[in-house]
């Protein structure tokens, strides 16, 4: 469906347009990502989605595990407009951004870990646009009769079943997203419950050994001083 290549905070991925002519059409690029990043400790990564005017640009993610001593899993997300006019912010574990993109250009997503700077963060994310279709209300009488025709019919009924079809993907990719934060956290409470199972096993044993070495040296005291 799409590629993505992940680079430093320095230079982030972006898609470019193929066309070096302003007359000919902007090349679209991938229309939706969705995969997980690993953001080192107090490190920033960005990438640019290009979009069209009046598409409907959506933006999901959430934090899937975090490391350090910081307990707090928050992450910063923000959305930027071409001319980098901040169009949503959200600062939670998991969280959305949506809005209706005003103009045709590369628009920036964001997320900052600046506030842990002892651990990275696991994030997975989803994002992209979609268009509705064509507008309808300012097309002459003889362009709206052709709406009529079966076979445009036909076509309008495979967009909108088209349109439904990615919504569904989208909820799939959300329930992804859940499924993968409750594995890691099965998985960490896990190996939580088993080292400190060990250990109070190990602090057990000790101290068994630790009273039967003192009950010993005691009993050689008494028979020592009984001679």
């Amino acid at each position: 469906m799409a590629f993505l290549v992940l680079l430093s905070p320095a230079s982030c991925p972006e898609t470019e347009p193929l066309s070096e002519s302003s007359q000919d059409p902007l090349f679209r690029g991938a229309d939706r990502y969705d995969f997980a990043i690993v953001i080192p400790a107090g490190a920033v990564e960005c990438f640019w989605q290009f979009a069209y005017q009046s598409g409907n640009f959506f933006f999901s993610y959430e934090v899937q595990r975090a490391t350090g001593i910081a307990t707090n899993r928050d992450i910063l997300a923000t959305a930027s407009d071409p001319n980098g006019f901040q169009l949503g912010i959200s600062q939670h574990v998991r969280g959305q951004i949506n809005f209706l993109t005003k103009e045709t250009g590369f628009y920036q997503l964001c997320l900052d870990n600046q506030h842990n700077h002892f651990g990275f963060m696991q994030v997975y994310l989803n994002f992209g646009v979609y268009y509705e279709g064509f507008n309808t209300e300012n097309k002459q009488p003889q362009e709206r009769k052709e709406l009529n025709d079966t076979l445009e019919a036909i076509g309008v009924s495979i967009r909108k079943l088209q349109i439904h079809i990615f919504h569904m993907w989208r909820f799939y990719n959300f329930a992804r997203m859940r499924k993968g934060a409750d594995s890691f956290l099965l998985e960490s409470n896990y190996n939580y419950v088993n080292w400190w199972s060990m250990a109070q096993s190990c602090v057990i044993v000790l101290s068994g050994v630790l009273q039967l070495y003192f009950l010993k040296r005691l009993f050689n005291v008494q028979t020592t001083a009984g001679r």
